[in-house]
């Protein structure tokens, strides 16, 4: 017998059994459905977060408060309040690093803002006039405030671009005063769309400046964060040795191990990212091939069943000439094409709901990429067929080794 008439039959003996064969399938479409699904929506928002990253730039360095592992989240990532870092310890690094361009300091909060009638609950950001160059941000109408407003308590403010016309629709807002926290301020600028940034909709903030929000509105000293601008990316390293002696001078640490804060580049971030986004994505993947287990067992399962069913079948055969290898091949073969027939349907089916969820994404404004890789389809193929051949070959082997006299007396 030839490997032709060996899918014939294989073929005829699924055709005979259609709702049995689909119900075989149902779990090896689940379960490759589910690992293209999880593996491109897991792609999908590793290209969302690693995009948000980089708008941020790659030749950006942050400073936050507080120490971290070398390749940790440093401890004012977990939400713990930490007031390290000064407004002085910017303008150190600015005199003290010659590789370091442009630095901003970041103090924020949440807030009201209001004019005339029209209120919003938005996110106020006090910060210094190198923010511009920092953030490579651009002004739609009006100015930035200055190095002197920054310093001193300059009721003044930027708005973002949402804010201007949630707050103000069409009338001109250079010249309006606005109130944060019963304070008032002028505005004298609106920044240019700029969308979300390392998940923040900045066209939904206020600018003043970083000393007006320290005294007025938020009550400290430090600053949040910092972000330092280098010329190129050659300097990021340079620069973060630089950066840290200075902090460890003003904060007079004399051990490392003793810093108070973290310095970071945005390739750290990049690669940190990176990874975590790969464990947690294979994971996944790996959870969802559980269901191909499952389904291999019911494969096995019903084969068995199909065995037991079939036995005059298979002692008629037998006792017209078939071989051992014969009907080990048929049977091997029918679990081959329910596994792959299954596993065709589940990349299909896989595919199309990672479209739909890649769209849903896009409309929403995300950045998401619709990712379905050619490895993620060839290893499906792969595992399909290896778990048809595996979990196929024990009900093969029974049947090619019934007893023709015993399977033909088998009621």
């Amino acid at each position: 017998m030839n490997f032709r008439s060996i899918i014939t039959l294989s073929l005829v003996g699924l055709k005979t059994n259609k709702s049995r064969s689909a119900l075989t399938m149902l779990g090896i479409i689940i379960g490759i459905a589910a690992v293209i699904i999880i593996m491109s929506v897991g792609a999908g928002a590793q290209s969302l977060i690693l995009g948000q990253v980089e708008k941020v730039g790659s030749n950006l360095i942050g400073i936050l408060p507080g120490a971290s592992e070398e390749d940790g989240p440093p401890a004012s990532a977990m939400g713990v309040i930490i007031t390290t870092l000064k407004y002085e310890d910017a303008l150190a690094i600015k005199r003290n690093a010659p590789e370091v361009m442009a630095i901003a300091s970041y103090a924020r909060g949440i807030e009201t803002v209001s004019w005339q009638n029209q209120q919003l609950d938005t996110t106020y950001v006090g910060t210094t006039a190198s923010y511009l160059i920092v953030e490579s941000s651009e002004i739609e109408k009006g100015h930035f405030f200055s190095v002197s407003d920054e310093k001193g308590i300059a009721r003044v403010a930027v708005l973002g671009s949402q804010v201007a016309v949630d707050l103000f629709g069409e009338t001109n807002p250079i010249g309006q005063r606005i109130k944060i926290k019963r304070e008032s301020f002028e505005v004298i600028g609106v920044m240019k769309e700029r969308g979300t940034v390392a998940f923040e909709n900045v066209d939904d903030q206020v600018f003043i400046p970083l000393n007006t929000s320290q005294k007025l509105l938020l009550g400290i000293h430090h600053v949040n964060m910092m972000r330092a601008k280098v010329l190129n990316s050659d300097d990021l390293d340079p620069a973060i040795l630089e950066i840290k002696q200075i902090l460890r001078d003003r904060h007079n640490i004399k051990n490392a191990d003793e810093d108070d804060f973290s310095v970071r580049n945005q390739v750290e971030a990049l690669d940190m990212l990176t990874t975590i986004t790969d464990a947690l994505k294979f994971f996944l993947a790996s959870m969802a091939a559980i269901s191909l287990l499952v389904g291999g067992i019911g494969i096995m399962n019903i084969m068995y069943v199909v065995v037991t069913e079939r036995t005059q079948e298979i002692g008629l055969r037998k006792a017209v000439g078939a071989t051992y290898q014969n009907l080990l091949s048929q049977f091997l073969v029918e679990a081959i094409i329910i596994t792959l027939v299954g596993g065709i349907i589940g990349i299909i089916i896989g595919s199309i709901i990672s479209m739909l969820v890649a769209f849903v994404a896009m409309y929403l404004g995300y950045s998401w990429s619709f990712i379905v890789s050619p490895g993620s389809i060839f290893v499906s193929v792969i595992v399909a067929t290896l778990v048809g051949v595996v979990f196929g070959f024990f009900p093969a082997k029974r049947a090619a080794k019934l007893d023709p006299i015993t399977a033909l007396r088998y009621e």
